[in-house]
C-alpha cells in the first residue's frame, strides 16, 4: 500500500534515524516495522490476519480510523483514502493508549 503522513515528523520518524520524535527507542523501532508491513500489505485485510498487530477499527468521534499495535501501550492511529487498487493508508499520530 502507499502510505502518506498526516504529520512530517512520523515521516522523519521514519527515514531520519536520529530523529527521535520524543519516543522511546523499542517504539521507534516498532513503529519503522510497521511501517514495512504497511507499505508490502495489497489493503487492509492483510493486517486483520495478523492477529499479533491488533488491528481494528476505532469506535464514536474516530469511527472513520484504524488502530494498529506498536506494543502494549502504543498504538499507531491510520486512516484510508480512497478504494481498491489504489487505496492509500494515511498515518495519522501515535497515541499512548494508557
Amino acid at each position: 500500500m502507499e502510505a502518506e503522513f498526516a504529520d512530517d515528523s512520523l515521516d522523519q520518524l521514519e527515514t531520519d534515524p536520529r530523529f527521535t520524535g520524543g519516543f522511546a527507542a523499542a517504539v521507534i523501532s516498532a513503529f519503522r516495522k510497521r511501517m514495512q508491513m504497511i507499505r508490502s500489505a495489497s489493503d487492509e485485510r492483510d493486517f486483520y490476519a495478523l492477529k499479533a498487530l491488533h488491528f481494528e477499527k476505532l469506535k464514536g468521534k474516530r469511527s472513520h480510523q484504524f488502530s494498529m499495535r506498536l506494543n502494549d501501550q502504543w498504538r499507531l492511529i491510520l486512516e484510508f483514502k480512497g478504494k481498491s487498487p489504489s487505496k492509500k493508508v494515511v498515518i495519522v499520530t501515535i497515541e499512548d493508549y494508557h
